[in-house]
């Protein structure tokens, strides 16, 4: 006999929008997940009365009314702008790019000055249609900007040479001419008061959640007492990795308080040379305009994902592609199961993206 309506594998943002729209059609749903915490890589733990982002820094940012008048019925959120600051070698400039970074960077005042020098450079690189992120970068920021502030980031970040990586990665990257500082283009933005594992608790509120539980060492038995599974890990892992491992790269954090209370001025300073081993340094009290007197920073090491590390960021390269393709085909054939989210997915998804389709799946699945 069935217990449960659903499995949902995974307590992270799809998940709990999937498990939260499961109960109130009245379905019967077991959580469950394999940290001792709900979450996913948006877990939030209070240190020293700041919000500390375990997995890395998570800003919340929509252009969807849909999304944000639905995640805002479960956590109130602040007016935190993200505003990130790019550290060269100690020089400090504006992130996004925008007319202070071109400023300090060439001198220009204007916007057509600054066009012209991107325009000048791009012409010298002898780029007209960008092949990789090197010339997708000086297409659209010129040689200066992306040799110091795009190049030794984006290498540390991905672990490979910027001329190895697709176009389509720093497509996203906002560059404007006026001197507006907020790195994202979206009407809705902030960051959940009292963190985000506040949020996702109210979005599980009601339903039962196993913590500490490896979905994998009972494979057989879930089957036989759940209808469907909504499973958000891994799509390689579920197969075993029978076709080969997806790549991903991981992230490490050193996270440390410190008896003073304001480290950087700024939530995230991201350090663009090659040398400097982290990517960036995240101050996790800005988030929520912290008076508290201490801090907490992170630095971040980004690194080639291997078995038993926390994955992060797909490599959505032609050779994975194909490979997800593959368990894609197999993931198809499951007909009892549901593969969600970034890793069920292997798609990079903001948290707004995340949130849409499951609300998509769910409509889909509880009709």
């Amino acid at each position: 006999m069935k217990k449960y309506d659903y499995l949902v594998v995974g307590s992270g943002l799809y998940g709990a929008v999937f498990a939260q729209q499961a109960k109130e059609k009245g379905k019967s749903v077991l959580v469950i997940d394999k940290r001792e915490n709900v979450g996913g890589n948006i877990y939030t733990e209070e240190i020293e009365g700041i919000q500390v982002h375990k997995y890395g820094a998570h800003i919340f940012h929509t252009n969807n009314k849909e999304v944000w008048n639905y995640i805002t019925k479960f956590a109130e959120f602040n007016r935190f702008t993200n505003s990130p600051v790019a550290n060269y070698h100690g020089e400090l400039y504006s992130l996004p790019f925008n007319m202070y970074t071109f400023n300090k960077m060439w001198g220009v005042v204007t916007p057509q000055e600054a066009m012209e020098k991107i325009e000048e450079q791009k012409k010298i690189a002898g780029i007209l249609e960008p092949q990789n992120l090197e010339e997708q970068a000086i297409s659209l920021v010129g040689t200066d900007i992306y040799e110091k502030l795009v190049k030794g980031y984006t290498e540390k970040q991905w672990g490979r040479d910027c001329k190895e990586l697709p176009a389509f990665i720093i497509k996203r990257l906002p560059v404007r001419f006026t001197f507006d500082n907020n790195y994202f283009n979206a009407l809705y933005q902030g960051i959940p008061i009292g963190g985000y594992t506040k949020l996702i608790k109210n979005l599980l509120d009601g339903i039962e959640v196993r913590l500490g539980v490896d979905y994998f060492t009972e494979k057989e038995n879930w089957k036989k007492i759940v209808d469907k599974i909504i499973y958000t890990g891994p799509i390689d892992a579920y197969f075993d990795y029978q076709l080969g491992a997806l790549e991903y790269r991981s992230v490490r954090f050193e996270t440390e308080i410190l008896d003073i209370p304001n480290f950087q001025g700024n939530a995230a300073v991201n350090y663009t040379d090659r040398e400097t081993p982290w990517t960036r340094i995240i101050e996790h009290k800005w988030f929520e305009f912290g008076e508290q007197p201490k801090t907490v920073i992170s630095r971040e090491y980004s690194s080639e994902w291997k078995l038993g590390d926390e994955p992060y960021y797909p490599v959505n390269d032609e050779k994975n592609m194909e490979l997800y393709k593959k368990y894609k085909n197999l993931a198809d054939k499951e007909k009892h199961v549901v593969f969600g989210g970034r890793l069920g997915e292997y798609k990079y998804y903001d948290m707004d993206a995340v949130i849409a389709v499951a609300l998509e799946k769910a409509r889909e699945e509880l009709q």
